[in-house]
């Protein structure tokens, strides 16, 4: 998991980890181009992804996705290392706007849901989530926001979203065998910390694993164990 604010390098960083991790890379995103600036940004990632990249687009079954992508692309012990893949979320954040906002439930203004049903609506999809990661046969690398580090929302639907994007974030940094936090574009190791950190500059051959696996064997092994 790699969470930080805005434009604090998390994507990218997530990137180099996801290219150190395996030669076929999928990048699953979230996101949701409603209009021109957003569809630039979306372009603009694309560009920084070479040939080696696949990208898949879901903005609401995201659990659904990573299991089938899992399932067809992950190494059992028979697949070429030339073959092995890891996977890119990002981000969960703009997850979290998109079932916020789900028209099934969302878009009745007859019968308006309300915060407290939204809240164990999407708690409910987090821990598919969990489920689906602690099973998965790929490395998946994920990218998040850290919202509350700022002022409290001043409307009770900004604060739904910042309190469930910080559940998500417990509940992922939780199940995660590694978390970085993004300051300025500089890495943070939060777990399991500073000596485990991975090089990124390597190019690496693959492992296979749900979220809890490791990466490549190195001299941090003993830290992790």
């Amino acid at each position: 998991m790699v969470i930080g604010g805005c434009r604090s390098g998390k994507s990218r960083y997530a990137q180099k980890l996801t290219e150190a991790a395996a030669p076929c890379r999928i990048y699953l995103a979230t996101c949701v181009p409603l209009d021109e600036e957003m569809a630039y940004r979306v372009r603009r990632h694309r560009e920084d992804r070479d040939e080696s990249w696949t990208t898949v687009e879901e903005p609401l079954d995201l659990p659904s996705r990573i299991a089938a992508l899992s399932a067809a692309r992950g190494d059992r012990g028979d697949a070429a290392a030339e073959n092995r893949t890891a996977l890119l979320v990002d981000c969960l954040t703009l997850w979290i706007s998109n079932l916020l906002f789900d028209p099934e439930y969302a878009g009745n203004p007859a019968a308006p849901e309300s915060p407290e049903a939204a809240a164990v609506r999407m708690e409910t999809r987090f821990a598919d989530l969990v489920r689906v990661l602690s099973a998965v046969e790929i490395p998946v690398f994920l990218v998040s926001n850290e919202t509350g580090c700022g002022i409290v929302p001043g409307d009770a639907l900004s604060r739904l979203f910042r309190d469930m994007a910080g559940r998500l974030n417990q509940m992922v940094a939780a199940a995660a065998s590694r978390v970085t936090w993004m300051v300025a574009g500089i890495p943070v190791p939060i777990k399991p910390g500073p000596a485990a950190m991975p090089d990124t500059t390597a190019a690496g051959s693959g492992t296979s694993g749900g979220i809890n696996s490791e990466f490549n064997s190195g001299p941090d092994t003993a830290a992790r164990t």
